[in-house]
C-alpha cells in the first residue's frame, strides 16, 4: 500500500534570476534548497545573455527579452509554478499572459508577506537608481502608504559578494529605516541580498523578510493547491 507521500506528486518550481551573475543565482539556489519541502523540486536558472546586474531602466529593458526567451523555452514542459528572483518583478505580467501556471514576483510576494507582520515597514535595496521603480511597484500593489524605500548605495554584485563595506552600508541603512522611518520590519529588495535575512534579523531584533524566499514559498504553496483533486490543471 502506498504512503501518502508516495501518492503525492512532486511539485516542480522554476526560479529565474533575470541577471546573469552566477553568484546571485547560487545564492538564490541555496535559499530555495533550504526552504522547500521534500516533495518539491526546484530548478534555478538565469538567462545566457543579458545584464550582469539590473540596476537601471536600461538594464531592465535589456533583461526582459532574454527572460521571455528563457520562459518561452519552457512552454513545452511547464513547471507547476514559476518565480522571478528579482525585485523589479521583471517580465512577471508578460509571463502570466504566456502561461497558465502561478507566476510569482519577488516584490509582490515580499510585500504581501511583510504586511502580515508589520503595520509599517521599509524596503532595503541596493542602488539608488532602483528606488523610483520600487515606489511604482508599491503604488501598484497598494502599499505606498505603509512602506518606505532605502538604498544602501551598493551594487547588486557587491551585495551578493558580501564584502565588509557592503555589510556596513546595509547595517547603517537599516538603522536609518528603523530610527527615521519607524520601520517595524525590513523587506530585502534585491536578489543580491538573498540569504541575508536571518543574520540581519539577529542583529536588529525586528523581522527581516527575504523577498526571494517569500516568493518561492508562495509559489510552492500555490503549486500544491493546484495539484489537489478537483483543481484545474494547465494544458
Amino acid at each position: 500500500m502506498q504512503s501518502l507521500a508516495q501518492k503525492t506528486p512532486m511539485r516542480r518550481l522554476l526560479v529565474i534570476n533575470p541577471n546573469i551573475n552566477p553568484a546571485v543565482t547560487a545564492r538564490v539556489r541555496c535559499v530555495a534548497d533550504a526552504i522547500v519541502g521534500p516533495r518539491t523540486s526546484v530548478t534555478v536558472v538565469n538567462p545566457i545573455k543579458g545584464p550582469f546586474s539590473i540596476e537601471t531602466p536600461e538594464d531592465r529593458d535589456a533583461a526582459v527579452p532574454e527572460v521571455l526567451d528563457l520562459v518561452g523555452s519552457t512552454l513545452h514542459h511547464l513547471p507547476d509554478a514559476c518565480v522571478f528572483a528579482c525585485f523589479d518583478d521583471i517580465a512577471l505580467f508578460e509571463t502570466r499572459a504566456m502561461t497558465r501556471i502561478p507566476v510569482v514576483g519577488t516584490c509582490e510576494a515580499g510585500i504581501a508577506a511583510t504586511r502580515t507582520i508589520a503595520d509599517r515597514f521599509s524596503i532595503l535595496t541596493t542602488v539608488h537608481s532602483a528606488v523610483p521603480g520600487i515606489h511604482r511597484l508599491l503604488a501598484r500593489y497598494g502599499a505606498a502608504d505603509i512602506c518606505t524605500v532605502r538604498a544602501a548605495g551598493i551594487g547588486v554584485a557587491e551585495a551578493a559578494g558580501q564584502s565588509d563595506d557592503a555589510e556596513k552600508r546595509i547595517l547603517v541603512t537599516i538603522e536609518q529605516a528603523i530610527e527615521r522611518d519607524g520601520a517595524q520590519a525590513i523587506l530585502l529588495g534585491s536578489g543580491g541580498l538573498t540569504g541575508m535575512a536571518a543574520k540581519l534579523e539577529r542583529h536588529f531584533s525586528i523581522p527581516v523578510i527575504d523577498g526571494v524566499a517569500a516568493a518561492i514559498k508562495m509559489a510552492e504553496g500555490l503549486a500544491h493547491l493546484r495539484m489537489q483533486p478537483g483543481q484545474p490543471q494547465p494544458d
